[in-house]
């Protein structure tokens, strides 16, 4: 089975081209084999690129530890890449079908390969229950909902904004926001590894987060400004989280702390985030192909061609 390594600002994900390949049945255990980065390809999950009935192309989605996302900010912009890249299509607008619902994508090519991609990440999620978390909204006051972009001013009227969360000892004050993925945001004065190493994996499963959390601490720079680590759902701290920097884009115009237009330093490089005025967020970051290779299947445990 051919397979493909791409990364999206140190986000890395084994790819594989589902219009082509032969999968196993069990793909959650095939994730975490091909995942591991001692006795596998290495990354933090796998990616299946998929046709769709009602978009361009679909994505699946893997963790390191063989469960299912519902999406990924920077795995999309690879998948995009590699649909113009490997001549599964010669737009450079496309729509893809993801467990978050269907994004459009925006590819920025030069030399005849994409380099940037920008997505459309849709409307943020501010209902607790959408989320999902059991932490209680509380109302918005007047000065952050002017802050609010055009089109949510009218309809947005409460958020979960710097709630209280005790964890390992902490009270925290986080935001939670979800991304067709759930995110808990809380912002610091200074990042460290402890933050992420020791906090991060007691909120991902912290009882206020019925599917779990994807964690994101903050430190701000400036208003346009911010430092990011994330704790991702699944996979541990990784070198970034495309829907973690629009969560945070989105927790910290709603908290008064940053403007709607920033810029995010992660770990593996810089995004660019804007929530719009049409209320959706907009992401724009590399994406980079890597190595390919071949993975060598059970023959006892492969199947036909995956077609959903």
């Amino acid at each position: 089975m051919r397979f493909t390594k791409m990364h999206g600002a140190g986000n890395d994900y084994v790819y594989i081209n589902g219009f082509d390949e032969t999968l196993p049945d069990d793909l959650p255990e095939l994730a975490r084999q091909i995942s591991d980065r001692h006795f596998g390809v290495g990354g933090d999950g796998m990616v299946l690129i998929l046709p769709s009935t009602v978009a361009d192309a679909r994505m699946r989605m893997f963790n390191a530890d063989g469960s299912e996302a519902e999406m990924c900010g920077n795995a999309i912009r690879c998948v995009g890449k590699f649909l113009f890249d490997h001549a599964l299509t010669a737009e450079r607008e496309l729509r893809i079908e993801t467990g978050a619902g269907i994004l459009t994508v925006q590819l920025e090519v030069a030399h005849g390969v994409v380099e940037r991609v920008r997505v459309d990440m849709g409307l943020p999620r501010l209902v607790p229950a959408e989320i999902p978390t059991t932490l209680p909204a509380s109302r918005l006051t007047a000065a952050a909902i002017s802050r609010l972009p055009a089109a949510l001013a009218q309809s947005v009227a409460s958020a979960v904004v710097d709630a209280p969360l005790d964890v390992a000892g902490e009270r925290l004050a986080v935001s939670c926001v979800s991304m067709g993925n759930p995110h808990c945001v809380t912002f610091v004065d200074r990042l460290s590894d402890r933050w992420v190493r020791e906090i991060g994996p007691r909120i991902e499963v912290d009882e206020h987060f019925p599917r779990k959390v994807n964690a994101e601490f903050v430190e701000v720079i400036s208003p346009t400004e911010l430092r990011m680590r994330v704790w991702e759902r699944g996979s541990g701290e990784t070198l970034a989280c495309g829907t973690g920097a629009a969560a945070v884009c989105v927790a910290g115009v709603l908290s008064g702390r940053t403007r709607s237009r920033v810029v995010i330093h992660l770990l593996g490089g810089d995004l660019e985030l804007e929530w719009g005025a049409d209320g959706h967020v907009y992401k724009t970051g590399p994406a980079v192909e890597v190595f390919a290779g071949e993975w060598q299947l059970d023959p006892a445990r492969a199947a036909a061609p995956i077609s959903t």
